[in-house]
């Protein structure tokens, strides 16, 4: 029972905070602006959305066929077929809760290419460690690249220096209590911890073992170009964002991906964060909020209909 519960709380709980976030946004608007979005929608140029959707196509290709030296290591040789589209489907499984993809994307692949369940969990728990990184990378470059214009933010919202160096210290000491309590303390949460963190860098360990790691590298490192350019792509779509700079694209992808993990999706997050990001740089909330939607809304389409034909194909491709 309570098994269940948490399962259905998994799921209801980020797709009530997606829904509030759309109805926040929603009453936030007026009548002009909501006119003003639906006429984005209609002038905009679709071809940039197809090629937006061309580099998701890439992206999930990449994804797959780096999976592979992953498994290659293992000892394991996989059809490239089942990589890719049990790669899709985890996408598509991902929109209900978030994360789940990853376990459906092992215990298909253990269906239909016959290899321990844990084992490939493992190679899948090695990516998102390297595309963490990844990502944090961007994050770092983004925020250096924008600091000026996030001190000048903070200074607008009455965020005093004095407030940032204090909320700096109590970070470090509790950084400081929680090493300790890492290093030290025998609870059994922490014990768990530990047990799954020794996982985490077995997984990592393996990356740096295996024949092909820089084709891996290289893959992990292209997977996130064609995201950037997934986003990249799509600004041209509308007239008032293809003038925009590089770097406000940047922001608008960090964001954007933060906000994917808020709800089902980014339902809902993924276009309020863009708003929000758009509209430091002096886009109107209107077209931020026309382009988020209309992101969100071709990428979300993309993934369920290439989760649905790639759930359809599996067992059809690997009839025996």
């Amino acid at each position: 029972m309570k098994n269940q519960i948490r399962k259905w709380l998994t799921v209801l709980i980020p797709l009530f905070i997606g829904i509030g976030i759309i109805y926040y946004q929603y009453s936030t608007l007026t009548s002009a602006e909501i006119e003003k979005i639906k006429i984005s929608f209609q002038k905009a140029n679709y071809y940039y959305i197809l090629l937006s959707l061309v580099f998701a196509f890439i992206g999930f290709w990449s994804r797959a066929y780096r999976w592979k030296f992953a498994l290659n290591h293992l000892g394991y040789q996989t059809k490239f077929h089942n990589n890719f589209l049990t790669v899709s489907v985890s996408y598509l499984v991902n929109m209900t809760v978030p994360r789940s993809g990853e376990i459906s994307r092992a215990a298909l692949l253990k269906k239909y290419e016959n290899i321990p369940f844990d084992k490939v969990f493992g190679t899948i728990v090695a990516e998102r460690i390297v595309d963490l990184m990844i990502f944090f990378l961007f994050v770092v470059i983004g925020f250096i690249s924008q600091f000026d214009k996030i001190y000048q933010f903070l200074l607008n919202e009455n965020v005093s220096i004095n407030s940032i160096i204090i909320a700096l210290i109590v970070g470090f000491v509790c950084f400081i209590i929680f090493v300790l309590i890492w290093i030290y303390a025998e609870w059994k949460i922490i014990l768990k911890l530990k047990e799954k963190l020794s996982g985490l860098i077995e997984g990592m360990s393996s990356i740096y073992k295996m024949k092909h790691k820089w084709n891996y590298i290289f893959h992990s490192f292209f997977i996130w170009f064609t995201y950037l350019m997934m986003f990249y792509a799509a600004i041209f779509a509308l007239p008032e964002t293809s003038n925009i700079s590089f770097d406000i694209v940047l922001m608008g992808f960090i964001f954007g991906s933060l906000a994917i993990g808020f709800s089902n999706g980014g339902l809902g997050a993924y276009p309020f964060s863009i708003a929000l990001i758009f509209g430091l740089y002096g886009i109107s909330n209107d077209i931020g909020t026309a382009f988020g939607w209309l992101a969100w809304a071709s990428q979300t389409i993309f993934t369920i209909l290439l989760g649905l034909l790639s759930y359809i194909l599996l067992p059809i491709l690997n009839k025996k």
